[in-house]
């Protein structure tokens, strides 16, 4: 790719994973053999902001998601520390719909300056609309965004009637529906999201390698390009070629700085 191509417009990875160091390869490999596909990376930060380098991110949306209700703390705070040490990094916590102190998890995102929450309900094994989910919501709504891993067509924890009912009974969370609102089950997902809900927005991660350029630009559009973000999922997919997918789409110049920046600027309130 051309550096003049990027180089152009300011990018912000609004969906990666890291993992401390002595558990990166191992879960890489877990995520890997979980979707049936090949890794790019590993998700440890060095090997993050080395393939970002690639094509001048200057932020990225950090996250993990604790598969089970002793790892939240430790994992609240590995993003914490990461985010210390790397000041392009902006975190999400995490907690667990089985965990016994929502409060107290929901209190230490807070207290440890972290941004949102980010939840994965099919490694999670909890549906993403239940009574306990709900809880979190509650606890949520008006202050942290929700980031949500949505859709599989093997399971149904996150799937795009769930991720709808959340957005209908919480409007004022803020809702990051990651991979166009349902992974591989993008055709149900633009049945039920797009323009809905004005409390919803997308990322576009683990999506574009599974569909032509002209089918994910029809997706964006139907959710609207203002409320799309660009996010590379890794160590899942590498940077330069999620931007290269990315920029078949053929939008213009300034829908181009929406989707790469502006929007994830207006949605974490980092304009204000």
């Amino acid at each position: 790719m051309n550096p003049e191509v990027y180089e152009k417009y300011e990018i912000i990875d609004a969906h990666a994973h890291i993992f401390p160091e002595k558990i990166a390869e191992n879960a890489t490999i877990n995520i890997g053999h979980f979707y049936g596909i090949p890794m790019t990376g590993c998700g440890v930060s060095s090997k993050l902001i080395e393939s970002g380098c690639k094509i001048g991110v200057s932020k990225y949306l950090v996250c993990s998601t604790a598969t089970s209700p002793h790892q939240i703390r430790n994992i609240n705070s590995f993003i914490s520390t990461e985010c210390t040490i790397h000041p392009e990094y902006y975190g999400l916590g995490t907690t667990h719909a089985d965990s016994d102190d929502l409060e107290g998890d929901i209190a230490q995102i807070k207290a440890l300056g972290l941004h949102g929450v980010k939840l994965h309900p099919d490694f999670q094994r909890f549906n993403a609309d239940s009574p306990e989910a709900f809880k979190i919501y509650e606890l949520m709504e008006g202050e942290l965004p929700l980031m949500i891993h949505c859709g599989d067509n093997r399971y149904d924890y996150s799937s795009p009637a769930r991720i709808a009912n959340i957005c209908k009974n919480f409007p004022k969370l803020k809702v990051q529906a990651a991979h166009m609102g349902g992974y591989q089950s993008w055709d149900r997902a633009i049945e039920l999201l797009p323009r809905k809900y004005e409390n919803l927005c997308i990322d576009i991660s683990s999506s574009m390698p599974f569909m032509s350029p002209q089918r994910a630009a029809e997706i964006i559009r139907m959710y609207g390009v203002e409320n799309a973000l660009f996010g590379v999922d890794f160590p899942m997919w590498d940077h330069r070629d999620e931007l290269e997918r990315f920029l078949l789409c053929g939008f213009s110049e300034e829908e181009n700085r929406l989707i790469l920046s502006e929007n994830f600027k207006r949605f974490y309130g980092l304009n204000t």
